[in-house]
C-alpha cells in the first residue's frame, strides 16, 4: 500500500479539515480512519490463522489442501469453519495437490483362470474389521536408470500401507514379498481376502500357492475396470501426486529411500485420510487396536 497521501493527511489533520485533506489527495475518510487506528480485530485474527495455515502447509510438504489443513487446526485445538480456511490459503497463494486421472498399467494373462470378484467396489471402511480385506497393485516409477516397480498390500479397514516392495523387474517375486510381510506383521486371526486387478502376477499359480498356504482368499476385479481396485489406485495417485511425481530420480536407491519415508514417516502415521475422518491410518487403527509395525524389503 501506498502511505504517503496517509502521511500528508495525518500532516493536515491538526488544522480540524480532515475532509478537505481526504477529498484534495483523493483518500477515502475510512481509509484514512483505518490507517489511523491499523489492523482491524478481525484482520489481526486473518494474519494469526494465516501463519498457522502455512505451517500446517508446510508440513504436509505442499500438499494439504483446506480439507486437511481444517482437520489438523482442529487436532491443534484450532476450529475455524472450511469457507474461512479456503478464502486465507487462497489468499496467501496456498493450494493443495490434485491426483492426476489414472492410466491403466496391468498386462493381464489371457489363459490364467481368475479369481471371482469378492469385493464388488464395497470399499466402505466399516464393512469389516482390520485385517480381513486387504488390496495391492503394481505402478511404475521412472528413474535416470531405468524402471522401478512398487508393489503394494493395503488394508482396506484402515487404508494403512501394511506392506510394500521396490524391484527394477515385474516377476511375481515383487508383489509376494509385501504379501508375505504383510501376513507375518499382521498376523491375521482368520481368513483374508486379497483384491487386485488382473495382472498376470496376481492370477499366476505362484502367486496362489503363496494365498493358499496362508488362508488367503484371492479376488480380482473386471477387465480394465480400474474401479474395481479403486483404493491400491487412489494410493498411487498420492504418493505420484505427492512424492514421486515431484521430482527426478536419479537412481532407483534414491526412489526407494524416499518411498520409504513417505510410507513409514508420513502415509502411515501422519497423513489425514478423508475416508477416515481425517485421521491417519495408524490413528484410526488405534482407535480399535494397537497395529503392528509395517515391514518393508529393497
Amino acid at each position: 500500500m501506498n502511505v504517503y497521501p496517509f502521511i500528508e493527511a495525518e500532516k493536515a489533520q491538526p488544522d480540524g479539515n480532515v475532509k478537505r485533506s481526504c477529498e484534495l489527495l483523493e483518500v477515502s475518510r475510512s481509509a484514512y480512519y483505518q490507517h489511523r487506528t491499523g489492523p482491524s480485530r478481525r484482520e489481526r485474527d486473518d494474519a494469526d490463522l494465516t501463519t498457522h495455515i502455512a505451517d500446517v502447509h508446510a508440513v504436509s510438504a505442499g500438499t494439504y489442501g483446506a480439507p486437511r489443513v481444517r482437520a489438523e487446526l482442529a487436532a491443534r485445538g484450532r476450529r475455524h469453519s472450511g469457507k474461512r480456511i479456503a478464502r486465507l490459503m487462497r489468499t496467501a497463494g496456498l493450494c493443495g495437490r490434485a491426483p492426476k486421472r489414472w492410466r491403466t498399467t496391468t498386462v493381464p494373462d489371457p489363459a490364467a483362470a481368475l479369481p471371482a470378484d469378492l469385493i464388488r467396489r464395497d470399499f466402505d471402511v466399516t464393512a469389516t474389521g482390520i485385517d480381513t480385506r486387504w488390496c495391492g497393485d503394481i505402478t511404475y516409477i521412472r528413474t535416470w536408470e531405468g524402471w522401478l516397480y512398487l508393489a503394494t498390500v493395503l488394508d482396506l479397514a484402515s487404508r494403512r500401507v501394511i506392506g510394500w516392495a521396490t524391484a527394477d523387474h515385474l516377476r511375481t517375486d515383487l508383489p509376494e514379498q509385501p504379501l508375505s510381510h504383510a501376513i507375518t506383521s499382521r498376523r491375521p486371526a482368520g481368513p483374508v481376502i486379497f483384491h487386485s486387478d488382473r495382472g498376470c502376477q496376481y492370477t499366476s499359480a505362484q502367486y496362489a500357492r503363496l494365498a493358499d498356504r496362508h488362508r488367503v482368499r484371492l479376488s480380482v476385479g473386471g477387465r480394465g475396470q480400474c474401479w474395481d481396485n479403486a483404493v491400491a489406485e487412489s494410493f498411487f495417485a498420492t504418493i505420484k501426486t505427492e512424492l514421486l511425481d515431484r521430482r527426478a530420480w536419479p537412481t532407483r536407491a534414491a526412489a526407494h529411500a524416499a518411498i520409504f519415508d513417505w510410507i513409514e514417516g508420513w502415509y502411515n502415521t501422519h497423513r489425514r485420510h478423508s475416508t477416515l475422518g481425517y485421521l491417519s491410518p495408524a490413528a484410526y487403527e488405534a482407535t480399535g487396536r494397537i497395529a503392528p509395525p509395517v515391514r518393508q524389503v529393497a
